[in-house]
């Protein structure tokens, strides 16, 4: 599939497409014109960053081990081939990268050259890997693990403070996945898609230490819906969260209501975020998910561009300049 065919999403081609999921409808649903901007088709992407500075969206291929760079004008390329597994990628003041990987954090300069040895957290076992993660308002980098073989309560979500130490924010982690904050600092939301009936929670956050405080059950996923996933907050406050198996993202108020569902072209989005020069551009990376080869849509794995209805926020950037 080029990277101008656009998809023209209607109810009748969805329900063909996703089947039972969407029996019953739902009164939220709106349809947004996708194209396919990155014809990658890779196993598990993950946490797409707008870099607003160079005009160019990084993004990772979990499995493949691969962080990639991609610009509108220019195509994807792949910055940098790790060789290992990476969860996440986030930008650093100054420019350069750093990264969430299967043997720790690492700083990666924006010509794909790793800068140093990865730090690992000291009770991250070989048996988890990370998943996701994003910078916080004041410049610290979260980033949680799963373990590889899907066993509850394995992984931790982490903070990779500007000193370089690392703190344990959370333990007994299943499937450490979706973070961001409100826009004043004061809010984290997070999700662990694999706990039992995956929820968004919301946490107090202080922003001068890090810490998290009391915590709140923010959304209670509908079995229907699929398993909330990636995460990015919008100009409103509002959170925009990919569910995994459920072929949509969803907009929620940072109450917690849903506002809307936007359905996308694969079952399995895993990450939504803003870019272009207004924050207008809405990118998602997908998954080929659970299905077999036969059954696997030929889009999946593939990162989807339309043009969002509200803007995003640039992202926060790690507050470590690299050397």
């Amino acid at each position: 599939m080029g990277v101008d065919d656009t998809f023209v999403l209607d109810l009748f081609a969805r329900g063909l497409h996703v089947g039972e999921m969407l029996l019953g409808g739902d009164e939220h649903e709106s349809f947004l014109n996708w194209k396919v901007a990155i014809d990658a088709r890779v196993e598990l992407g993950e946490r797409p960053v707008w870099d607003e500075v160079s005009n160019t969206l990084v993004w990772v291929d979990i499995n493949g081990g691969t962080i990639h760079r991609y610009s509108p004008q220019l195509g994807d390329e792949v910055l940098v081939d790790l060789g290992v597994s990476v969860g996440a990628v986030g930008l650093v003041r100054g420019g350069g990268y750093v990264a969430a990987t299967e043997l720790g954090f690492i700083f990666v300069d924006t010509s794909g050259r790793v800068l140093a040895d990865p730090i690992r957290p000291n009770d991250m076992g070989d048996d988890v890997r990370f998943n996701d993660g994003a910078c916080d308002p004041c410049g610290r980098f979260f980033a949680g693990t799963t373990a590889k073989d899907s066993s509850p309560k394995l992984g931790s979500l982490y903070r990779l403070n500007t000193d370089l130490s690392i703190t344990t924010v959370i333990d007994e982690v299943t499937e450490s996945n979706g973070i961001g904050w409100s826009p004043d600092g004061s809010i984290m939301y997070y999700v662990d898609s694999g706990e039992p009936n995956a929820a968004i929670r919301s946490f107090v956050f202080d922003s001068a230490s890090g810490n998290i405080g009391s915590e709140t059950k923010l959304v209670s996923a509908h079995e229907s819906w699929g398993v909330p996933d990636g995460l990015v907050v919008d100009v409103d406050g509002c959170l925009w969260v990919a569910f995994w198996g459920g072929a949509a993202l969803r907009r929620f108020s940072p109450l917690g209501h849903l506002l809307e569902t936007y359905l996308v072209p694969v079952k399995y989005p895993t990450c939504p975020t803003f870019g272009g020069k207004d924050f207008t551009d809405l990118y998602v990376t997908t998954a080929w998910g659970d299905d077999d080869v036969l059954q696997r849509d030929a889009n999946a794995g593939n990162v989807f561009l339309a043009v969002a209805p509200i803007a995003g926020r640039p992202a926060y950037r790690f507050g470590r300049p690299l050397r």
